[in-house]
């Protein structure tokens, strides 16, 4: 096994990453169109030689995300040569699969509310881990090193799929299963979404967190809208909370006068 999960250190961020230095790995974000992904498909490209991108159409209620996918990787190559260079193929899988084990509120039009087990039934069984599982197949057939996904364990709705520790299991599982080194890199885990917003801002600046404001999406119902100064969504499902808090306490935090 090579490396431990890869959570971002606090000064990994510098806008002025080039392609000189870069380490020449190759990775691959998984791109779901959200806030999240795409913050940590700047961060990839600020890093990586070769960066690709994968999607999954699970019949997600929100599917609208998947319309996003293509003007945030569009948008992040107009920011940057190195980017540009560095950003491959797409891809998209069918994962129709998760629907047919059962409803959720991520799939099926029914209100959002808490299960007797304290999950949201917006948590769907087993989604992080297939499409992981699947990454790290498409990743050994192109020969990429590193999987990125912008899973957090700080500032989410408390999905076992997300945490620190299934991660790291997961890294050692799969990298056994295909018998090479696979580094599982995580750089949203310890952050919560004001610092997400920092994050896309010290990455690529105003024009960053302009492009992730306005062409990513969150809303869990699917609503495009309304736009919000944080975004687009309902405002009222628990994502678009979420991410309007974290934008309020990043602009805050912006303006709070220093000591």
């Amino acid at each position: 096994m090579t490396g431990a999960l890869c959570p971002a250190p606090a000064d990994s961020s510098a806008a002025s990453c080039n392609c000189v230095g870069k380490p020449q790995r190759r990775a691959l974000v998984l791109l779901s169109g959200g806030q999240d992904s795409a913050t940590t498909l700047a961060w990839a490209l600020a890093r990586f030689a070769h960066v690709e991108t994968l999607g999954f159409d699970y019949g997600q209620r929100h599917r609208v995300e998947l319309d996003c996918r293509q003007r945030l990787r569009d948008g992040m190559a107009a920011l940057r040569p190195d980017w540009r260079a560095a950003l491959g193929p797409d891809h998209l899988l069918q994962v129709d699969a998760l629907a047919q084990l059962g409803s959720s509120a991520m799939t099926e039009d029914v209100a959002i509310a808490m299960l007797a087990d304290g999950l949201p039934n917006t948590f769907v069984p087993g989604r992080n881990l297939l499409f992981l599982t699947l990454a790290a197949a498409l990743a050994y057939r192109r020969d990429l090193q590193v999987l990125v996904c912008g899973v957090s364990e700080t500032d989410y709705s408390g999905y076992p799929d997300c945490r620190d520790n299934t991660l790291k299991a997961l890294q050692v599982a799969l990298s056994l299963g295909i018998d090479r080194p696979l580094n599982l890199a995580t750089p949203l885990m310890w952050r919560d979404k004001a610092q997400t917003w920092a994050l896309a801002h010290a990455l690529g600046g105003d024009a960053l967190v302009e492009l992730i404001r306005l062409h990513s999406h969150t809303c869990y119902l699917g609503q495009r809208q309304t736009l919000h100064s944080w975004g687009y969504g309902c405002g009222h499902c628990p994502a678009c909370q979420l991410r309007a808090r974290g934008h309020a306490q990043w602009l805050a935090a912006q303006h709070a006068p220093s000591c």
